[in-house]
């Protein structure tokens, strides 16, 4: 098991992006979605893990609340038109028995499949999109989505945005409890996974 204290010792537990160069040559995409995550802010102010019944495509839970999942499907639906739920819906329904069973559902409800973490997951290395953790420090990339398991049990999902300048810590886009933010993680985590995933072309 990766935990996150194994991974401090290699220095990659919170990734630094190696240099201005690398970040000047990420993709152009990249920064289009850090801009979409960053907009939450300020906006997105609680929390809120209940289930609601949503339209589809594109289904939202008012934008001032929501959880972790949420900041990444409306900064992908925001910067890319690219609906997580509809596409995570459709592989669901496609291949239902692909994914995990924590649930006890029979079926894929497109109100909840896509805002549960371990869906993402699933979905996300479905479609190869799995990057190596810790992996090298280069390898990482402002815009990359990590999912953990915070204290070891809660599912959380992420998007790493760079570093602090003046701390040198890895910072990251997400919503923990108290509305989205960019800050670094500090809670104790084990299970991480890292995954890019670029918008669809055409």
């Amino acid at each position: 098991m990766i935990t996150r204290r194994a991974l401090l010792a290699t220095s990659l537990a919170l990734p630094l992006l190696p240099s201005v160069s690398f970040a000047e040559a990420a993709p152009e995409w990249t920064g289009k979605l850090l801009r979409a995550a960053r907009t939450q802010i300020g906006v997105t102010t609680g929390y809120d893990p209940a289930y609601v019944t949503l339209g589809y495509p594109g289904g939202d839970v008012p934008r001032e609340t929501g959880v972790c999942t949420d900041v990444i499907i409306r900064a992908y639906r925001d910067a890319f038109d690219v609906d997580l739920q509809s596409l995570l819906h459709m592989d669901m329904k496609a291949s239902f028995t692909s994914y995990p069973k924590i649930w006890g559902l029979t079926r894929a409800d497109r109100n909840i499949d896509h805002r549960r973490v371990p869906n993402l997951e699933r979905y996300f290395e479905r479609q190869g999109l799995k990057r190596d953790v810790p992996g090298r420090r280069e390898d990482w990339q402002a815009g990359d989505l990590v999912t953990m398991r915070l204290g070891g049990r809660l599912p959380h999902i992420a998007i790493f945005s760079g570093y602090d300048p003046l701390t040198d810590r890895a910072l990251y886009i997400h919503n923990i409890g108290g509305g989205a933010r960019e800050e670094e993680i500090r809670t104790d985590y084990d299970h991480p996974m890292r995954f890019r995933f670029p918008p669809p072309q055409g």
